[in-house]
């Protein structure tokens, strides 16, 4: 995909640190197949994928469940909830994210829409995060893996994560040493981005400071989109 420069200089960092200097406000009328208005910013410059944009399509294993799962499988049947982390994360940036799904999650099962809907959080550090420590990993979030709407994606390769984060969502994805942190061989810059695509496969919301995101407000939007 050819994705746009995030605000033309706004490189890596700004995923995570805020977008507020260079954002504007949209207008009234909603994008093209949207349930959602327009959001508060205007994000249509950033190099990620944002409101009224096709949801990338790409094909990832889930390997706790034993099969291969395609994006693309969900439209028309259930809206997308998508993040990327690894489980190794130091600095609670990573549960943040998968806390917000997974209170999605919880949600959905409570109001009676978790058929749909789909979470599919994808690793960038598939070397480490293998089946067993993403299923360990569900079991510290609080992550239902029975309920048969949460997908841990895992590329087969780091090579192949970084291809689906920088092709799709312009990301890039580089190990960085951690010397600093004890019993940890290398880690990963942060981006903090959570993404809402409708049934169609539109997107709806991006919310690229994930971490920081009103949990209430994200539930909410989810159920709209989800039940519309």
């Amino acid at each position: 995909m050819d994705r746009r420069s995030f605000c033309k200089t706004v490189g890596v960092a700004g995923v995570t640190a805020g977008t507020a200097g260079c954002l504007g406000v949209l207008g009234s009328s909603g994008a093209e197949g949207t349930v959602l208005g327009p959001p508060e910013r205007d994000l249509s410059e950033a190099s990620f994928p944002s409101y009224g944009d096709n949801m990338p399509e790409f094909t990832v294993p889930d390997p706790i469940h034993g099969e291969e799962i395609s994006t693309a499988q969900f439209e028309g049947e259930r809206a997308v909830l998508w993040t990327s982390f690894y489980t190794n994360c130091p600095d609670g940036v990573c549960p943040a994210l998968i806390l917000r799904l997974r209170r999605g999650q919880e949600a959905a099962a409570e109001a009676g829409y978790g058929d749909q809907v789909a979470f599919l959080p994808i690793t960038f550090d598939p070397e480490r995060d293998t089946p067993e420590a993403l299923r360990e990993y569900a079991g510290q979030q609080g992550v239902d893996l029975d309920a048969g709407n949460w997908h841990f994606l895992r590329p087969e390769t780091y090579e192949r994560a970084q291809e689906i984060h920088d092709e799709h969502f312009g990301l890039k994805i580089e190990k960085q040493p951690a010397d600093d942190i004890e019993n940890l061989e290398y880690r990963f810059p942060h981006y903090g981005l959570i993404i809402l695509a409708n049934k169609q496969g539109i997107i709806e919301r991006a919310y690229p400071r994930g971490p920081r995101t009103d949990i209430d407000r994200l539930v909410d939007d989810l159920e709209r989109v989800a039940t519309a």
